[in-house]
């Protein structure tokens, strides 16, 4: 079965964002509401959305819309219908009758319902909707969520699951979990028995809500956002009815009495204090004197007070831990607050998770994995199970541990064997060799592995001298070398604390060695014996974007957001950036045409903004990845990809592309009017005198030179211009005070 077009039904939250998620995969989407004004709206609201659910700015065009009354009959053109309509089940039955009068045979039709029974809702349909109906239900936002659970019904062909398995894992990029059609499915029942815990602590002035989300966070291996930061984002309306479901369909054995709302959080509901969405929750910000700051909900009173720190040392302490299996094993048996929180609120989960999953889940490792993928948790309940210790979580929840019970050591398996390179080559001892920046890994099929593991996988000399080792060992004894890690993110850029450092002591014969040894090493992959594949993921800064840049081919998460960001610290593009985007700007001018400013101002506009894509399509439109790059939507699968097309590109018979020796620039032609812009926006105050002096430096760099006329120059003669520009320009005080402020704050500093 084939999916090539999708119909979304109710052009709510999530129901325009799934349209735009179906488009993000390229495909044409029917969004339907009420009325065509109400789809237009839901649409509109869509585009405004942050973060923004489109790849591109005109993603969206994908997208049609019109009414269920005038519109309905063109869902027959459509291979897949979804439904996500408020969540009542009389408006739900009713919509989905003119479904089946109006769909054709064979389509399928699903709902994106978070609670009520997927089996109840197609009651009383024909024979052919009931074989091709099911549960999708996916996480908000839909792009940026992992999860999508498939609730399939006993009458649910097995064909209709695995279209829609497959289509869901390739085209839309989703971790898929299939899901037992039971009470909110299996996330939102185990996620949500923790936080009724939690709030029955919160109301008993056990902890306080800063307190609770600073236990709960990234020392737990969670989300900044945390707990109540969490509610407030979903809202706390949605936590009333996932309550009041849950509560009305378990059983008394099943623990129904487990789910009933504190009187200050039903408080909450009562008076619209539900959220984000409201403005106000568990938290709010309010804008005193001018300066914004946020308050926290007083549970007794229902009164906004000054956040309080935590005093937890504990946390602390255990920040130091890098190993998040140790860091929870050591907060959890405590003797502190922390300890006697997470025994309290945590084991109960565990030990429910447990009796509950051969009720919800087809096994133990779905359920970590719809933990992982749905709510952004390093480690799922059988994996904290494990890490902390079997006996130790049923001891806190006063429990026995079930006779029989075992449990998997270490983390949850991928979902599929394509799924597990790297891990698969470090357990066959497929290690060539590592430093503690990279490693070179034996891929199989003739494909070597260049994988980055510092922190934020920042790039310094050890990881050059691995890229350098790579490109020698593959040209020796493989057929294609792929540059790519498992990590969030492909690389945060150069290691910008060591360059501080160097400039500070001024050593600049060693920071142009450092500068040229990176030059050569992505010189080196551009010009290997073999094709090298470059696979970026999430942040692909600076260094590694540049990486990226001299790659035979690039296959990109979709995820992915790259670009030249080193104006933003004072300094510009030295690894070959600036010189590759001249070289792509010379070949984009037309056979035979001498005017070079075009496509120059826009490489220059590109760096001097640090412009950085907010996706991997986005990375096209920017000049990033050329139309013979790719991209994979789903990241899981990104290595397999890219270990893929490198072995297509060594079986094409690779030749590595010829040095360039005269790459046209543009001389005084170019650098007169970018200097005269740049200087326009000075004395509009758009720019201020740091700003205007990085500019005149990286304009010179891309015309080339001061050069009087066009003309051409070499590929080293661009790289001995920006190595040039850089090492001047992280002589200047401001620009090495720039640096100090990223490296305090994470944010650019502007002097």
């Amino acid at each position: 079965m084939l999916i090539r077009s999708v119909a979304v039904l109710g052009a709510g939250t999530m129901g325009a964002q799934i349209a735009a998620h179906v488009a993000n995969a390229g495909l044409p989407a029917l969004l339907l509401d009420v009325t065509a004004e109400a789809a237009q709206q839901g649409l509109q609201r869509a585009r405004t959305l942050k973060p923004d659910p489109f790849f591109t700015a005109d993603t969206w065009t994908l997208i049609t819309t019109g009414s269920f009354d005038a519109d309905l009959a063109r869902i027959a053109g459509c291979d897949w219908i979804v439904e996500a309509v408020v969540e009542q089940l009389d408006v739900k039955r009713g919509l989905l009758e003119k479904v089946d009068a109006a769909r054709r045979a064979g389509s399928i039709v699903s709902s994106n319902t978070s609670g009520i029974p997927i089996a109840s809702l197609a009651e009383g349909r024909s024979e052919d909707f009931r074989r091709h109906w099911l549960g999708t239900h996916f996480f908000n936002p839909p792009r940026y969520l992992h999860l999508l659970e498939i609730v399939p019904t006993p009458e649910t062909t097995a064909d209709v699951v695995e279209t829609v398995k497959h289509f869901a894992d390739y085209r839309l990029g989703k971790g898929v979990v299939v899901a037992k059609d039971s009470p909110n499915f299996i996330g939102n029942h185990v996620a949500l028995y923790g936080v009724a815990r939690i709030l029955e602590k919160v109301a008993a002035g056990d902890y306080t809500i800063e307190e609770v989300d600073a236990m709960t966070g990234p020392v737990l291996g969670r989300p900044k956002s945390a707990t109540f930061r969490t509610l407030d984002l979903a809202g706390v309306d949605i936590l009333g009815h996932v309550f009041a479901n849950l509560r009305e369909r378990l059983t008394e054995a099943q623990g129904r009495d487990s789910w009933v709302l504190p009187p200050f959080v039903s408080r909450m509901i009562e008076r619209g204090t539900i959220g984000a969405k409201a403005g106000k929750g568990f938290y709010t910000r309010v804008n005193p004197d001018g300066e914004s700051e946020i308050l926290t909900l007083d549970p007794v009173t229902l009164e906004y007070r000054p956040r309080q720190q935590p005093r937890l040392g504990s946390l602390d302490a255990a920040g130091a831990i890098q190993d998040v299996r140790e860091r929870v094993r050591t907060l959890f048996r405590g003797s502190d607050k922390v300890g006697r929180f997470l025994r309290e609120t945590l084991a109960p989960l565990l030990v429910y998770t447990v009796k509950v999953t051969p009720s919800i889940a087809h096994s133990p490792d779905d359920v970590d994995r719809v933990m992982r993928w749905g709510f952004g948790w390093e480690l799922g309940p059988f994996e904290l199970i494990d890490a902390v210790g079997v006996e130790d979580v049923f001891a806190a929840a006063g429990e026995p541990v079930p006779s029989g019970l075992s449990f998997r050591a270490g983390p949850v398996p991928p979902a599929a064997p394509d799924l597990q390179i790297l891990r698969d080559a470090k357990q066959r001892s497929r290690v060539v060799t590592k430093n503690a920046g990279a490693s070179l890994l034996d891929l199989d099929d003739g494909v070597l592995c260049v994988e980055f593991h510092s922190k934020m996988n920042a790039i310094g000399g050890d990881t050059i001298q691995m890229l350098q080792a790579g490109v020698r060992e593959a040209s020796r004894n493989f057929a294609a070398l792929v540059v790519g890690n498992e990590a969030a993110n492909f690389s945060a850029g150069a290691n910008l604390m060591l360059v501080l450092l160097e400039a500070r002591e001024e050593n600049w014969d060693e920071i142009d060695l450092m500068v040229r040894a990176f030059q050569q090493a992505t010189l080196a992959l551009r010009y290997a014996d073999v094709p090298v594949v470059v696979a970026p993921a999430g942040l692909t800064l600076g260094g590694g974007c540049e990486i990226a840049l001299h790659a035979d081919r690039v296959q990109a998460a979709a995820e992915t957001y790259i670009g030249l960001v080193e104006t933003g610290v004072g300094l510009i593009p030295a690894g070959g950036g600036t010189k590759e985007l001249v070289a792509r700007a010379a070949e984009q001018m037309p056979p035979g045409s001498t005017d070079y400013l075009p496509p120059i101002q826009r490489a220059f506009e590109t760096i001097a903004f640090a412009r950085v894509s907010t996706s991997g399509p986005d990375a096209q439109r920017l000049g990033y990845l050329r139309p013979v790059d790719a991209s994979t939507m789903n990241g899981e699968r990104l290595l397999a990809d890219a270990k893929a097309r490198a072995v297509q590109r060594s079986r094409e018979g690779y030749h590595p592309p010829p040095p360039r020796t005269a790459i046209p620039v543009g001389g005084d032609a170019v650098l007169a009017p970018l200097k005269l812009g740049i200087h326009l926006a000075w004395r509009a105050g758009r720019v201020s005198d740091h700003d205007a002096l990085i500019g005149r430096k990286l304009a010179t760099v891309m015309a080339g030179g001061a050069l009087p006329h066009p003309s051409t120059v070499t590929e080293q003669q661009l790289l001995d211009l920006e190595r040039e520009a850089f090492l001047s320009l992280l002589g200047e005080r401001k620009t090495q005070e720039r640096i100090q402020h990223t490296l305090k704050t994470g944010k650019p500093l502007r002097n």
